[in-house]
């Protein structure tokens, strides 16, 4: 049973859900899950994802920009080898499968889209280590710069058990605070979070808010609906925690109710707000203040101080006079003023380039950055929202 209004039992479905208005965003993650890609007889089908793929188009035509964390690749891998499940460990068959279907995966999505479609896969490893984090995040911003659409999946043909995310609404709310997100939206293919499971339950009430993720809230979450999925709703609350933490907030809606996904596009819910318990930009600038900093720090002059001060600019080389100890790219360092001989700190934040970096770079113009070094990781030293002043 998959809890599409096609399903037998709708006539003692529960009561629907309201409809209430998005609030602004600039930016957002879409999450679209296996069991809405998935076709009957295996690989994929447009069927959902076309509606899906409209409210991307609308969003982008109106100045927003949106990442997709699509599942589907183990299954587009099944409709090409059927019988790949059948040879080797579960793990290696998956990872097989999940390598036959990626490439079909971006087809599918790619034919929806004038502009291109990116493939961007991601592991455990690549989201804890900062520096691959870093990376990570630097490309996922330009591919929206360039105009392009990132799709995002996890990378299962290399991922082992103890480093697996596990599911993909977990790894897009890691993606929605990576890419600093407005909000995180996940389709699934029920209307929203009920008080019980309505598959099961005909009583089940809607829950249209939810303000806290009290145990009251989690215990409402049900199992997954779908064979070729693996997160259920559980899973998607603990994505709404995660994305919460970063400030942001999740709507939970039915990716195959057409009326609600073009509601959506045009700015109106039907389905479940999970609220976040603080702004984006607090959770961000609490994490930076209280974040560990490593030994060292980067020194700035006086019209360095002034300019992340007064202007609220980011740290450039210019404005850098030398760095203290041997931090690498990723690190959180402290940015520390050097006046008459003595040094007191002003600001932390990630540094975007070592020590032994800045060093080099240290008192020159950006535009000097990759004819002194050989390369280049932007033109800052610190960005403006990854510091914050003390």
């Amino acid at each position: 049973m998959n809890g599409t209004h096609a399903d037998p039992m709708s006539q003692t479905s529960p009561p629907a859900f309201i409809e209430q208005p998005l609030p602004p965003w600039r930016r957002a993650v879409l999450k679209i899950g296996s069991s809405l890609l998935a076709a009957d007889g295996g690989g994929l089908t447009p069927r959902f994802a076309l509606g899906l793929a409209q409210f991307v188009s609308a969003n982008v035509l109106a100045g927003r920009e949106v990442v997709i964390v699509s599942s589907g690749a183990v299954a587009a891998g099944r409709a090409i080898l059927p019988k790949a499940a059948e040879a080797g460990a579960a793990m290696a068959a998956r990872q097989a499968l999940a390598a036959l279907g990626q490439a079909q995966l971006i087809a599918l999505w790619q034919r929806f889209f004038e502009r291109p479609v990116a493939q961007v896969l991601l592991t455990h490893d690549d989201l804890r280590n900062r520096r691959r984090y870093l990376n990570a995040r630097a490309t996922l911003h330009e591919l929206l710069a360039l105009g392009a659409l990132p799709v995002v999946n996890e990378n299962d043909t290399v991922s082992v058990d103890e480093l697996k995310l596990g599911d993909n609404d977990n790894l897009a709310a890691i993606v929605a605070a990576l890419v600093d997100a407005d909000a995180l939206f996940i389709a699934t293919d029920i209307d929203g979070l009920y008080s019980a499971d309505p598959r099961s339950n005909p009583q089940a009430e809607p829950i249209n808010e939810v303000h806290e993720l009290t145990p009251g809230i989690l215990a409402m979450a049900g199992g997954s609906g779908s064979a070729v999925g693996t997160g259920g709703m559980h899973t998607k609350l603990q994505a709404a925690a995660k994305a919460g933490a970063a400030g942001i907030d999740t709507f939970l809606f039915n990716g195959r109710d057409g009326d609600v996904v073009r509601g959506l596009a045009q700015g109106r819910l039907r389905g479940t707000r999970l609220y976040a318990g603080q702004s984006r930009i607090a959770a961000r600038k609490y994490w930076l203040r209280h974040a560990p900093v490593e030994p060292g720090a980067i020194l700035v002059d006086a019209g360095a101080a002034r300019a992340l001060r007064e202007k609220g600019a980011s740290l450039l080389p210019g404005g850098v006079s030398g760095a203290e100890g041997e931090f690498r790219r990723g690190d959180m360092v402290e940015v520390r003023l050097q006046d008459n001989g003595d040094t007191h700190c002003i600001a932390r934040g990630i540094s975007q380039y070592s020590a032994t970096d800045i060093r080099r770079i240290s008192h020159h113009h950006t535009r000097e950055i990759e004819s002194i070094l050989g390369y280049n990781y932007g033109d800052n030293v610190i960005h403006r929202d990854d510091m914050v002043l003390l």
